[in-house]
């Protein structure tokens, strides 16, 4: 991993872990080994770590998409719960969720990535539930955009929550998801 890698991940790490607005240069510096000179020379604001660290998440999200493009929209729905579930695994939070928590306080050009990368999932999801009721894979009566959104606010509520409840929650939310998907008979 190079050193620019490096302190995105660890920048990812602690917007996930304590908020966006809970770190410094100094703590990366301090946790990788770096001086805080090394981190502005990448990143000369702590806004331009965020947006890169944003473009992070956008890179994996198109990478996944094309990874699964050709399968069926069941495997892709399931590709998109199965990083719910990795996040919840490493006891994380989505990073939509962590910064739209400090959204009042950060920079336009952090709000504006973070709208992008919104948007980018809200449109594959979309696309995916379109082409499964199209191929009856799917069956729902809503916009498939408002399905879209409400099984994503589904899976990012239920991360947090399971948080503090159980771990069957989220698995059982995530089944209830593929359930009232199913065409009913």
């Amino acid at each position: 991993m190079t050193t620019r890698e490096n302190i995105i991940e660890k920048a990812d790490q602690f917007i996930r872990n304590k908020g966006y607005n809970a770190f410094s240069f100094k703590d990366i510096s301090n946790d990788i080994g770096i001086k805080t000179a090394s981190i502005h020379y990448h990143f000369p604001t702590k806004s331009d770590l965020g947006v890169a660290t944003i473009k992070e998440h956008i890179a994996r999200t198109e990478a996944l998409k094309k990874k699964v493009a050709n399968e069926s929209p069941l495997i892709q729905l399931e590709a998109f719960l199965a990083v719910q579930a990795q996040i919840k695994k490493e006891n994380k939070v989505c990073i939509v969720g962590s910064l739209a928590t400090d959204l009042n306080t950060l920079d336009e050009s952090i709000k504006t990535e973070l709208q992008g990368f919104a948007q980018i999932v809200i449109t594959w999801l979309t696309e995916v539930l379109i082409e499964g009721k199209e191929l009856k894979i799917f069956d729902f009566e809503m916009a498939p955009r408002t399905k879209a959104i409400m099984i994503i606010t589904n899976m990012v509520a239920i991360v947090q929550l399971s948080r503090l409840t159980n771990d069957d929650d989220f698995e059982l939310v995530r089944e209830t998801i593929l359930t009232e998907l199913r065409p009913k008979k």
